[in-house]
């Protein structure tokens, strides 16, 4: 959530037309706070010209932010009242692209799979974006292949159904990249506050359409440290579809250590450093 002061508010609404303020305040009224050209078309009765002119003037008087193309981002102010803006970061990063679904960090903390915030919200998609700031919000985007571009589901967030990876998707992203996760330690912890939530025997299926066996690789080491019982069939399905060659357990730290065959895994990092959160449990 994003908050405006009232000074903010006397800054921005200085130079707003007759024409706009009637804009403005019809979408404020209809709750649209995501709007078109279209939509400026239908309120004002103008061409398209004419409204991308009006988007225009509005962007540069910090009335409404750029989203998209032809997308805008109206900021409701009233006068003489504290101007909040309360448009929840999901809504807006899901407006930023087609298609795209919430994902990696942002998604484990949807689900209450971490207790950190991130201060960033991960948008995975097939297209290639600039990641944006936007109302002093990061929006980070992934780009994946399609192959990986699978298991999202609509979930109603502020009135708007945005996507988002569904549990089992979640880790196996996470597993996938765990340096958009905060870390292995995060994506380690996060699997075991997941492991009564989600299905193991669809995660490895997920882990397997997706084409990358160092998400098994990894998930068959943690599971083995955390002790996780899989059920039967699940783990020796991980161990057939591991690959040849060594993968490194943690991405983001120095390709040495030790090698570990039974899962194909490079430990190149300390096991007590990235358990060291289990003393609270």
């Amino acid at each position: 959530m994003t908050m405006f002061g009232s000074n903010d508010a006397e800054n921005i609404r200085i130079g707003l037309s007759k024409r706009e303020s009637l804009l403005l305040s019809s979408l404020a009224e209809d709750r649209k706070n995501i709007f078109t050209l279209h939509d400026i078309r239908t309120k004002l009765r103008c061409s398209y010209i004419n409204a991308m002119k009006i988007a225009n003037r509005l962007v540069k008087k910090k009335w409404v932010i750029l989203l998209s193309r032809g997308k805008y981002l109206l900021v409701p102010l009233s006068a003489g009242v504290k101007g909040t803006y309360t448009e929840h970061e999901f809504v807006i990063a899901s407006n930023l692209v087609n298609p795209c679904y919430i994902g990696y960090w942002s998604a484990l903390n949807h689900y209450g799979f971490t207790e950190q915030t991130p201060f960033t919200v991960f948008v995975v998609t097939i297209k290639r974006l600039k990641n944006r700031k936007i109302l002093d919000v990061d929006y980070r985007f992934v780009t994946v292949n399609r192959k990986k571009f699978f298991g999202f589901t609509k979930v109603a967030v502020a009135n708007s159904l945005v996507n988002i990876s569904n549990k089992e998707k979640t880790i196996a992203d996470s597993l996938d990249h765990p340096e958009y996760c905060g870390g292995i330690a995060e994506v380690t912890k996060c699997l075991w506050n997941a492991r009564n939530q989600i299905s193991f025997d669809r995660l490895v299926d997920y882990s397997i359409k997706m084409g990358n066996s160092v998400i098994l690789k990894r998930l068959g080491y943690l599971s083995e440290i955390l002790e996780l019982k899989l059920p039967k069939g699940v783990a020796s399905k991980i161990s057939s579809n591991l690959g040849e060659g060594f993968s490194p357990l943690d991405p983001m730290t120095e390709k040495r250590g030790t090698y570990y065959t039974k899962w194909n895994l490079l430990l190149n990092i300390a096991k007590e450093s990235f358990l060291e959160w289990r003393r609270g449990y």
